[in-house]
């Protein structure tokens, strides 16, 4: 399968799980090499999981098929622009490449705008919509020295 066919089964996807009535219009597809590895779609309404996107789901499933937390060797294909999460997602993830088909303005006319998301993540922390407050500093980085001695940990 070439990249338009691999985007064309993400889009197909979306479709199909929209109708099907599993979630919203989103489909996505994590390839290696030219196989497909993975398959998600929006699950959000039917799993009553907010973090259920096309490409978390996606992600999900390539890292479990693969026995690993790293897609480095992967490209996601998406039908739609990914939002900030699944972007934060496919960065995490290491993925090498993404490609999409649908923007984040396409998705917006549609009724998912993450524009808010957009304008809230370069905030400061105080200023964000939703009160956030940092308290026990000291003790909240006591995990990451532990980490940091810790002779058998695994980078990512």
């Amino acid at each position: 399968m070439s990249g338009d066919e691999h985007l064309r089964r993400a889009i197909a996807l979306a479709r199909e799980h929209m109708e099907a009535g599993h979630g919203g219009p989103f489909g996505a597809v994590i390839v290696r090499g030219s196989v497909i590895v993975a398959e998600g779609w929006n699950q959000v309404t039917s799993s009553n999981d907010p973090t259920a996107h096309a490409e978390v789901v996606a992600i999900r499933r390539a890292c479990a098929s693969l026995e690993t937390f790293s897609l480095g060797e992967c490209v996601l294909y998406t039908s739609c622009e990914p939002c900030p999460m699944c972007l934060g997602a496919a960065y995490w993830a290491g993925v090498k490449q993404i490609v999409f088909a649908a923007s984040r303005h396409d998705a917006a006319a549609a009724g998912f705008s993450d524009e808010f998301l957009y304008r809230e993540l370069p905030l400061e922390v105080s200023q964000r919509s939703i009160p956030t407050i940092q308290r026990l500093a000291e003790e909240g980085r006591g995990p990451f020295d532990a980490w940091m001695a810790k002779e058998d940990r695994i980078p990512y």
